[in-house]
């Protein structure tokens, strides 16, 4: 009886999520491009259909796709870089990710096609869930090896936590900490409109764990527009927890974000961020403050007085004193007894002074090409910060094809000036690995935006942000693909989308949150939040277009 009982509701549980689809989540969401490739490959073999249905009335899917490889070819013509073995290379490696878009949206699209929208929300919320537990998990990682309760106050261990806690709740899709928290915030918006106010919290909270201020910001905005304009009374409450649960985190949890997002903000409106109080090392002596609040020439100060001390103490020994541990409690002046706390001004407390071995690699490489480089060839010890360095890319993009008027109509060419690709193909390990023999590095790309990043992330962590940059999607279309290229993105891309607004419901938002994110990464090459934003969106197209009851989530 237990048996079959058992077998009852396996059978029902499998008619009631699509366990493919969700495989196929999990897996090709995976960072590793090594995982994505056999993935896909293999769900394409179990699906043998090529019926992609692209044309220029009622395309199945976004026509942008073939549309953008036809640019990349032509310019490779125009251009005559067949020429070139290593750029042919990385022009076939190219046009590789995008036909790897082509063949995730069409698995997404075959099983939204081949399910009841039913069936889709309930593999949504899997998937969801099982996030939900990986980042849960990745935090209890954190808290073990602390021993804190709070790591985003935690300044020990050189600062590895603290401010950057965020950067280690990544997911179970193991890539960056942003990319958990888009995938997150696509949830707050889903599960808002589905009025599912537990898998809403629980998407608000690993957003806020993430520690993405970028969207963090972008999500209020658009929760500010959805109370406006698209929610009755009890999404409006479920709004006010979320915005709630938003400024705990930041006035309790992770206070020290509060003033970092406000300089961002201020940089990023051209304003200086407010001045700065009096430093508490003011009047603490040079070789007494850490090396992380010093200039250049305090630093060399630094290690000349303590190369002095140092030879003093060899040439005038002391003999040890042995120090005994006081009986007594430690007291204040009131006479009150108090714990006294770790000394946060102490060498484990503060920043590693040590070069990573990732950045040695970008120091040594500017150390290769200084006179190739004109920004970060220069002995600058702090990039300038009135400006952002997105910002500044944006500007290189505009400057280029203003001097470069050829080059405004179909873009430089793909991996030549800005993409995770020709990131990638500098073989210096940004976003992947790539075939030492083949690494190609184009002269604009060089001059600009990969000066641009080296200047920015060869520097201290402090530096290593997304406002400093160059990442992205508009950055990238314009530059590599022109102005055609940002048309057919704008016409046969988010025109797909946008031309059903009338009966979409999370759809809408969804949509205005990836016009947002497409400002600070490649999301196309990333192969993940895309993805999953055109499942989204491709459910609520078709339910849309034959409306259905829908079935209650677990």
């Amino acid at each position: 009886m237990l048996v079959n009982k058992a077998i009852f509701y396996i059978n029902k549980l499998k008619q009631k999520v699509d366990w493919k689809l969700l495989a196929f989540l999990l897996l090709f969401l995976n960072v590793k491009i090594g995982i994505k490739i056999p993935v896909i490959l293999l769900f394409t073999l179990l699906q043998f259909n090529f019926k992609f249905g692209f044309r220029f009335k009622n395309s199945r899917l976004p026509l942008f796709y073939p549309l953008v490889i036809a640019i990349a070819v032509i310019n490779w013509f125009i251009g005559k870089n067949y020429t070139q073995l290593n750029y042919t290379v990385m022009l076939l490696a190219g046009i590789g990710f995008w036909i790897l878009c082509i063949l995730a949206i069409h698995q997404v699209k075959l099983a939204v096609e081949q399910n009841q929208p039913a069936v889709i929300h309930q593999t949504i919320f899997i998937f969801f869930v099982i996030n939900a537990l990986f980042s849960a998990g990745n935090l209890v990682a954190i808290f073990l090896e602390t021993h804190t309760i709070n790591p985003y106050t935690y300044q020990g261990q050189l600062q590895k936590y603290f401010l950057n806690t965020g950067d280690y709740i990544r997911g179970v899709t193991f890539d960056t900490s942003t990319t958990n928290a888009m995938l997150n915030a696509f949830g707050v918006i889903y599960f808002l409109t589905r009025k599912n106010a537990i898998m809403l919290f629980v998407c608000m909270a690993t957003l806020l764990f993430t520690g993405s201020n970028f969207i963090n910001i972008v999500i209020v905005l658009v929760f500010l527009l959805l109370f406006v304009f698209k929610t009755d009374r009890y999404q409006k409450s479920l709004i006010v927890i979320c915005l709630v649960f938003l400024g705990v985190f930041m006035a309790k949890i992770s206070p020290q974000n509060n003033q970092y997002t406000a300089n961002a903000i201020s940089i990023l409106l051209h304003k200086d961020p407010s001045p700065p109080k009096p430093s508490v090392w003011a009047n603490v002596p040079v070789n007494g403050r850490p090396d992380n609040v010093l200039s250049f020439d305090e630093r060399r100060q630094k290690q000349a007085i303590i190369f002095r001390d140092s030879i003093y103490k060899a040439t005038h020994p002391q003999k040890t004193v042995i120090i005994k541990p006081q009986s007594k409690p430690y007291e204040t002046e009131g006479g009150r007894i108090a714990i006294k706390g770790p000394d946060i001004n102490s060498a484990p407390y503060q920043s590693s002074t040590q070069t990573p071995p990732e950045q040695k690699q970008l120091v040594q490489f500017i150390d290769e090409h200084k006179a190739a480089l004109p920004v970060a060839g220069q002995e600058i010890v702090a990039p300038r910060q009135d400006r952002p360095g997105k910002l500044i890319g944006f500007l290189q993009t505009t400057s280029f094809l203003h001097h470069h008027i050829n080059k405004i109509i179909t873009g430089t060419g793909i991996g030549n000036f800005s993409s995770k690709l020709a990131f990638r193909a500098t073989g210096l390990g940004f976003a992947g690995g790539y075939p030492h023999k083949f690494t190609y590095i184009g002269h604009d790309f060089m001059v600009n935006h990969l000066d641009l990043y080296l200047n920015y992330f060869s520097k201290r962590a402090g530096f290593h942000s997304l406002t400093n940059s160059p990442f992205s999607v508009y950055d990238q279309l314009l530059a590599e693909y022109g102005l055609i290229g940002l048309i057919i993105f704008a016409v046969y891309y988010l025109g797909f989308f946008a031309r059903h607004y009338k009966a979409l419901t999370y759809g809408l938002p969804l949509l205005l949150l990836m016009l947002a994110a497409f400002f600070i990464e490649y999301w196309f090459e990333q192969l993940s939040v895309i993805v999953f934003f055109e499942l989204l969106l491709l459910l609520n197209i078709k339910e849309s277009q034959s409306p259905k009851p829908l079935a209650n989530e677990f």
